[in-house]
């Protein structure tokens, strides 16, 4: 129990304080991790319910915000379709209203029509009742006639017995002298019937004559009629014909179809022939198939932007020829419409008579017969350049082109006197003013000029029109194009709403109704196109 022993003691008294001192850290950091736990899941309970708290705050937020909204977007919405509302009731009065005036102006049509068949039919009876009386009449002188014939025939007899008594004649005797008498003046009035007959003969050799004249021009008509239809396109070589007939005669139908004009590729040597009544897209083909060889670029793509643009440069040019025909004749102040329709003048002829310069010579004619006559020559040029503008209208009504034409001026605001003459110069209305017998004077001296007029080809132009109107009135229908003098019909139909099978019935019931309601010499071939495209784009 030395030293060592108090070593050994105090170590251990050490070591036990030591241990007592790490399990009371240890207590302690174990407290206060418990403190720390239950203090945390306090701090953490109050913090999500302070989140839950805003966050029932932002929703009602939201809902109210978008409650706001949605009541706005209402109020918008409402608006808007009060808005459309009103729109579509004033169209819808519109359309109410025109139908109304059509209507009514049918009505009145009716009732013209009305007016005119009773006044007809009162006509009618009063002529009927006049022929009763002029029957009456004539079988009261019938008889009347019949009594005195029988009266006549006593007093011939008498007369006769008179005669024979006074000459100491037979009946016979007298007879026989008679027959001798009647003989003499037989011979001299027979001779008299062949000079008649001679002279009717030359009459009727005459008419012969101009019958064969006729016939003679009925004949060789043809031939005016190709000078008015066909244009002649030249080419270098023959080898440009291939080209513009393309594969499988691509090229050559995308160009009839884009200008409605007949193409005929044949053994002419190098040349082609483009036909066509119309001679605005005769021209309008020719150019576009000029400036296609030229540029040496022919397919159907290619085809369609230069007829397009050939189209526009015709419209141009047609505007233009207007624009220069008006500051040649001076005239001032003409609406930019009735100016394009007189360079529609241009490619127009009336009875083989270019418009255009029939107008301007009835302008100048007028101006200067007004100017001798003390009258407004300005106002006598414009009606005259103007009297026939309602040959070239955009649309064909079934109106005489002289009313028409007045319309039209009175649509552009024209002076009423250039109104009257346009639409009196071939009485369809009465002339009210100074210068509408002079309209008509200068246009016929204009017509009867020798040479000025050749054979017509307006019931062909006519036959043409009424074949595309036709087609047109079918539903599908984009396009029509009557081509070969009306031989043939081509038609071309959306294919979105037309399918190969209703193109077959189209086409046979556009045959039926051209059989049925149209007259015209031999047959027309109907050819309905239905073309698909579908395009793509490699990047």
């Amino acid at each position: 129990m030395g030293p060592s022993f108090f070593t050994t003691g105090t170590i251990a008294i050490k070591n036990t304080k030591s241990t007592m001192e790490i399990l009371g850290i240890v207590g302690c950091i174990l407290a206060s991790l418990i403190v720390g736990v239950v203090i945390g899941r306090y701090l953490l309970r109050n913090l999500l319910k302070q989140q839950e708290v805003a966050a029932q705050a932002k929703a009602k937020k939201i809902l109210k915000d978008a409650e706001n909204n949605a009541e706005i977007l209402k109020k918008n919405k409402l608006l808007e379709a009060k808005e459309k509302f009103l729109q579509l009731k004033s169209e819808h009065e519109q359309q109410v209203q025109s139908r109304n005036s059509e209507v009514a102006q049918r009505e009145n049509t009716i009732k013209q029509k009305e007016q005119s068949l009773n006044q007809r039919l009162e006509n009618v009876s009063r002529k009927e009742q006049e022929l009763d009386k002029q029957k009456d009449n004539f079988e009261k002188q019938t008889a009347l006639a019949v009594k005195k014939q029988e009266e006549v025939d006593v007093l011939k007899n008498q007369h006769v017995q008179q005669l024979e008594t006074i000459a100491g004649l037979s009946a016979e005797e007298a007879k026989n002298q008679l027959v001798e008498n009647m003989k003499s003046e037989a011979r001299s009035q027979a001779l008299m019937q062949v000079k008649d007959i001679v002279d009717e003969a030359k009459l009727t050799a005459s008419k012969e004559a101009k019958k064969v004249v006729i016939q003679t021009i009925q004949r060789t008509a043809a031939e005016a009629a190709i000078e008015n239809s066909v244009s002649i396109f030249h080419i270098d070589n023959d080898e440009i014909k291939g080209r513009v007939i393309g594969r499988e005669g691509r090229n050559i139908r995308a160009l009839e179809a884009a200008t409605g004009i007949e193409i005929i590729v044949d053994d002419t040597p190098e040349a082609i022939i483009l036909s066509g009544f119309d001679p605005v897209r005769r021209e309008i083909a020719r150019l576009a198939l000029h400036r296609l060889v030229t540029d040496g670029r022919i397919h159907p793509a290619r085809i369609e932007e230069i007829v397009a643009k050939t189209k526009k440069q015709i419209e141009d040019e047609i505007i233009e020829i207007g624009e220069r025909t008006v500051i040649d004749l001076g005239i001032h102040g003409l609406h930019p419409e009735l100016i394009r329709m007189v360079g529609r003048m241009r490619y127009r002829s009336s009875y083989g008579q270019n418009l255009l310069q029939h107008s301007r010579e009835v302008a100048n004619f007028c101006a200067t017969m007004a100017a001798e006559l003390g009258l407004n020559a300005k106002l006598a040029k414009r009606a005259g350049l103007l009297h026939d503008i309602g040959k070239v209208p955009d649309d064909n009504p079934e109106l005489p082109h002289a009313i028409l034409g007045m319309q039209l001026a009175e649509k552009y605001k024209e002076h009423p006197e250039v109104c009257n003459a346009i639409g009196a110069h071939h009485d369809e209305i009465e002339m009210t003013s100074m210068i509408s017998p002079i309209i008509q004077a200068c246009d016929s001296i204009s017509g009867a000029r020798p040479g000025a007029r050749r054979e017509v080809v307006e019931s062909y132009i006519k036959r043409l029109k009424e074949l595309e109107e036709l087609a047109l009135s079918y539903p599908g229908v984009e396009k029509t194009f009557a081509i070969q003098a009306g031989r043939e019909l081509r038609v071309v139909v959306e294919s979105e709403r037309v399918s190969d099978q209703q193109a077959e019935l189209l086409a046979a019931d556009i045959s039926n109704r051209i059989q049925t309601e149209m007259t015209y010499p031999g047959q027309i071939k109907v050819t309905v196109i239905r073309e698909t495209r579908s395009v793509a784009f490699a990047k």
